[in-house]
Parts: structure tokens; sequence; C-alpha cells
């Protein structure tokens, strides 16, 4: 694990560069922060999508992502020194910055269902630790493969399970309106769901994270993948660019808000006690443009919600949805 050991021996350096657009929305509801310094084997990001539309899920992003640079960059020399149980350091942050976002509400209860999906990917050496709530997703471009590390906290992937293994049909999961209702948020309450792995991942040779908020999923599995790829050879802030450019090609009139932390990494040496990444499935291969939906236990779907159509994020009856 990463407790008490050194990153003397360990060669790492990060091309990290971000991007951000507020699409077809009034305002960003994204906020993301990122440190990476030059001459650290260390690094991490935080990436939140704000929920609530007027119920201030800009706000609720903001405060969240604050929350947890405080708590990592008050913790950075221990991360540094191998001293820092980086699982149990992201949980007692997002324990925190919910517990902050409660005593907003508490004092204000015009705000009463704010909330923020989160994502924080930690680097230490060549191993990657993560924490997420929600839908923002984590992906990893390695040999053209496309994955997507961090759980889906949404309905989408037990619909997508229920019409694998037939108890669905195919046309009714495609738009099957709950397929976008989030199981788990940072709003306050309890936390129904967090991902956050105790074995961490090894980075390797070639390797592109992305840290986002689920607007970049409005490009296809394939169109993102062929992206990253082509910009293997570039810098992290091309990358950017070139996904920003295929986000501004869609021309949607309803796109979403959509915020993406690139991180590029070198070569480090091959160490041990990491997961396997081979189980984790494919969504998508740089030459190809069909997805593969990553599996979950089917659940009930509950019938159609009625829909604030102001919000990207919307709340209703204790439940989110995305549009």
């Amino acid at each position: 694990m990463f407790d008490g050991e050194s990153t003397q021996n360990i060669t790492l350096e990060f091309d990290v560069a971000s991007g951000s657009i507020v699409g077809s929305r009034k305002q960003q509801e994204d906020a993301m922060l990122a440190n990476f310094s030059i001459g650290q084997a260390t690094g991490f990001a935080i990436v939140c999508d704000g929920i609530g539309g007027h119920a201030a899920g800009h706000l609720a992003s903001a405060m969240v992502t604050t929350e947890m640079f405080t708590h990592l960059k008050m913790q950075e020399s221990h991360l540094v020194s191998g001293a820092l149980n980086v699982p149990f350091a992201l949980r007692q942050a997002a324990t925190e910055a919910n517990n902050k976002i409660a005593e907003h509400i508490q004092r204000n209860s015009e705000t009463k269902g704010m909330g923020t999906t989160l994502l924080a990917p930690v680097i230490r050496g060549d191993r990657l630790s993560w924490l997420s709530v929600g839908d923002s997703p984590l992906y990893l471009l390695r040999e053209g493969a496309l994955r997507q590390l961090n759980q889906d906290h949404s309905m989408a992937p037990q619909i997508d399970m229920m019409v694998k293994t037939g108890s669905m049909s195919a046309e009714v999961g495609k738009d099957h309106p709950d397929r976008n209702m989030l199981t788990s948020v940072i709003n306050g309450s309890e936390i129904p769901e967090i991902d956050c792995p105790k074995t961490p991942i090894q980075i390797k040779e070639g390797d592109i994270l992305i840290a986002a908020t689920d607007g970049l999923q409005s490009l296809s599995n394939g169109v993102l993948a062929k992206t990253i790829k082509m910009g293997t050879e570039q810098t992290a802030m091309d990358l950017v660019r070139a996904l920003l450019a295929e986000l501004a090609n869609l021309d949607k009139p309803d796109q979403d808000n959509a915020t993406f932390v690139v991180i590029k990494a070198l070569p480090a040496e091959k160490v041990e006690d990491v997961m396997d990444l081979d189980a984790m499935p494919v969504l998508a291969m740089a030459d190809e443009d069909e997805a593969v939906s990553q599996q979950a236990a089917p659940v009930e779907v509950a019938p159609e919600p009625e829909k604030d159509e102001r919000k990207a994020y919307y709340y209703r009856g204790q439940k989110y949805y995305r549009d």
C-alpha cells in the first residue's frame, strides 16, 4: 500500500491541462481544481458537477471542490513521503465536504436540494487512487483501449444490464426516463454510495487519464477514444483543445456543462499490489465506434418522474436526475 513507501526511485512526470465549457446552459455549475507540482511524483485533482439549478448547484460544486482541495493540500507532505493512507484521507475529506453542504442548507433553507457529484483522483509515484460519488467519469486510455475506472452512480448501468439479460428491450432501455437518475450524490445527507478502492491502479507508459463531468459523455465512447489516442504524441493542452473542438462540433442545442482534467503520465517502475485493470470492461477501442457499457446488477426501475427542463441536473421527490 501507500504507507511508508518512498518515491525517490520512481521516475514519473505529469503533463496536465484542463478545459471547460458552459454549453447551452445559462450558467456553469461545474467546478475543478488540480494540483500537480513540477518535481513531485504526486498530484491530485477534484472535479464536481453541481446539482439543483436555482437551488445553488454551482455553489455546492464550488464548496465541495474547495473543501476537498484544502483537505488534500494540507496533507500533501504526508502524501509525498508515503505516510498518507490515501483512501482514508479521501473518505474523510468527502465526509467533511458533505457536512459543509449540510451546514449551508441548514442556514439557508432556500438551497435545499443543492448537491454535487464528486470525483477526486490522487496519484503517488505510479499508482492511482480515487474517490467518486455520482456519475462524473474517470477514464483511462491504454494501448488504444478506453476504460472507465470508477463506478457510475446512476441508473444507466442497471438498465443496461436489464437489457443485456433480456428483462428489458433495447428500445425501452435506450430512452428510459430513469437512465439519468443518480443513485448517489453529495447533498448534506448520508452518502448512499462511495467508490473508493483500497487497492490502487498502476499507471503505465503511454497512459492518459481524464477526470471529467458527465458533459464530456456527449461524445460517444468511440469518438472519445479516437480523440484521446490522436493526442498521444501531443501535449495535454493540445488534447484539451481537441476534445473541446469535438464538443463544439456536436452543435447540440441542449449541450450540458463539460469540465475535464487531462493527465498524461510518463513511465514508472513496476510495483506490486495493484488492481487488475483487465477485469474492467473496455468502453471502446480507438479504431472502433461501438461502445461497451459497464455492467451492474439490475434494480427496480421507477416510473417516469416530473421534470424541470431548466436544469442540467434537477431535484424532485428526494431524487436527482440529469438531462
